[in-house]
């Protein structure tokens, strides 16, 4: 496959998400531009359905919005419809079932952010694993002002991120935090100049996506879980993942390059 060229990705998609490939790493946009990127279940199902059906030799995947935002979180029509209790409950727990398909896939996310990152478009972000934002990036949670409450697991995954209290006043207030802040509350691990972040993100996920399977599956699943977990369970854990990736034949032959001075060594970049 040529560097740099996309190539079609054959997998079923909606017509709000359009997904290629550069070499080992898939390129999924929100393609809902007209709407501000709003997630509507249409979307949200074929997030799930991306991320469960994602081919073997793909290694890493950039997300990304089209236009001029990420994405402007849920589309309202969806909470508005006449649903009773347990008709709303699932359809949360929709949402939770695609988000946990990203965040505990099998190939790290970086996301590439623009515009507004709002409401259900920050939780979509925040189950990625890795976030780069340009500088016209802004990020709220008007959920408190709709009279509704988060639902795509942001009381659990951007409270995580930010604390607690940030979220409060986000919802409480309406205030928005611009790209500087939110990566200063830890939203976001690159702040780059405006245009720039798609470029980062595909230059992010071509380092991830030449890790070891072993070792990333490691960092995806082992890794949040034991940080969750009881101390010593969480360094048994640690313990049994670090011999599953030091015996893979990958790991071995990676080992052995760095010891005959094959391999490059950690330097300090800017």
């Amino acid at each position: 496959m040529t560097e740099g060229a996309d190539q079609p990705i054959d997998i079923d998609l909606p017509a709000s998400l359009r997904a290629t490939r550069r070499g080992a790493v898939a390129h999924l946009r929100l393609a809902r531009a007209e709407k501000r990127n709003a997630l509507d279940d249409v979307t949200v199902l074929g997030l799930e359905t991306f991320f469960t059906r994602l081919p073997g030799d793909v290694r890493a995947v950039v997300l990304s919005g089209d236009g001029q935002h990420f994405s402007a979180g849920l589309d309202l029509s969806e909470v508005a419809a006449d649903l009773g209790p347990l008709e709303r409950v699932l359809h949360s727990r929709l949402w939770h079932r695609a988000f946990e398909a990203i965040q505990f896939g099998r190939a790290p996310v970086v996301t590439a952010m623009h515009g507004a990152v709002v409401g259900g478009g920050l939780e979509l972000a925040a189950a990625t694993h890795i976030r780069v934002a340009d500088r016209s990036t802004y990020y709220g949670l008007p959920e408190g002002q709709r009279g509704i409450f988060l639902g795509g697991g942001g009381s659990v995954r951007i409270t995580r991120l930010i604390g607690v209290p940030r979220v409060q006043d986000l919802m409480l207030t309406g205030r928005t935090l611009n790209a500087e802040e939110g990566h200063a509350a830890g939203i976001t691990q690159y702040l780059v100049d405006e245009g720039k972040g798609l470029d980062k993100a595909f230059e992010l996920a071509a380092k991830a996506a030449s890790n070891t399977l072993t070792t990333n599956f490691a960092v995806l699943h082992a890794l949040p879980r034991i940080a969750e977990t009881h101390p010593s369970s969480g360094l048994l854990t640690e313990s049994l993942m670090a011999t599953i990736a030091e015996m893979s034949p990958e790991a071995t032959e990676r080992l052995k390059d760095f010891l005959e001075k094959r391999a490059g060594k950690v330097l300090r970049q800017s």
